[in-house]
């Protein structure tokens, strides 16, 4: 089994845990809550009539949360556990969200028609071991004026243990980090054992694989927190925004980054 197909396993996996997790809360969204934190319903501003492709999008909750708010949403997973999960939650509460299984490096052969936004978000550039032939789908699916939103965890946080307590992995990495992972995320009393493969992306190489498909900087903020409850060691500063109680000084956490097409 190659990394990719290894990882796709653990998250065909991951899903029926995650959705019954306290930290998805698959119970309220379902009766309207929306699953995007703050941050990104305000990056994505009014996108009621405009279509957007949610990259990587798990089981689809922000994905459908687009529908809510009035887009043409599509979201694009390589798990087809997740893909058939979101396709369902969607028939369920009526909506016309699209959910297509491929992987990031295919998308155009799987979508006939641009999008006048991309989005991607929180823990998915580390799945990727290409950034070139991602950018490159990213512009061949975005319209002439499109708009790419990326709201990410900060590559620095990558470079340490687990529970942040340790410089660990080298922020240059090029080489796979293959770890067994206990839990998830979003539940770590799960007993299932995960073996994983991720990459660690620097913030030089995110800009030049977008800058050289011809994608054009418009924005880009960091933070010193993260809106989820998914790392070790983490305390509820201010309602909705979590950092590390054991660090004292504020680090960057996580980034927004903003293309135009």
């Amino acid at each position: 089994m190659n990394l990719i197909d290894q990882n796709k396993l653990a998250w065909d996996q991951k899903v029926a845990v995650h959705v019954e997790s306290k930290m998805y809360d698959h119970s309220s969204f379902l009766k309207g809550r929306n699953s995007l934190p703050l941050i990104d319903q305000e990056l994505l501003g009014d996108i009621n009539g405009l279509s957007v492709c949610h990259l990587q999008c798990h089981f689809g909750q922000d994905t459908i949360s687009m529908s809510r708010m009035g887009a043409k949403a599509t979201g694009v997973d390589f798990s087809q556990e997740a893909v058939e999960f979101g396709s369902r939650t969607a028939m369920d509460l009526g909506l016309d969200t699209r959910f297509v299984h491929s992987d990031v490096y295919s998308i155009s052969e799987k979508l006939s028609e641009p999008f006048d936004i991309v989005y991607t978000s929180y823990g998915a550039l580390c799945w990727l071991d290409r950034l070139d032939l991602w950018a490159r789908e990213i512009d061949r699916i975005l319209k002439p004026g499109g708009k790419l939103i990326i709201v990410e965890f900060h590559p620095f946080i990558y470079t340490y243990d687990n529970s942040l307590q340790k410089l660990e992995y080298d922020y240059f990495q090029s080489d796979a980090i293959i770890e067994q992972e206990l839990g998830t995320y979003a539940d770590r009393e799960d007993k299932n054992q995960y073996t994983m493969a991720t990459w660690n992306h620097g913030l030089g190489e995110i800009f030049s694989s977008l800058n050289n498909v011809g994608l054009r900087i418009v924005d880009f903020k960091e933070y010193d927190y993260s809106p989820y409850n998914c790392f070790e060691n983490m305390v509820e500063h201010l309602p909705g925004r979590f950092s590390f109680g054991h660090i004292k000084i504020r680090i960057p956490m996580m980034y927004s980054l903003q293309c135009k097409k």
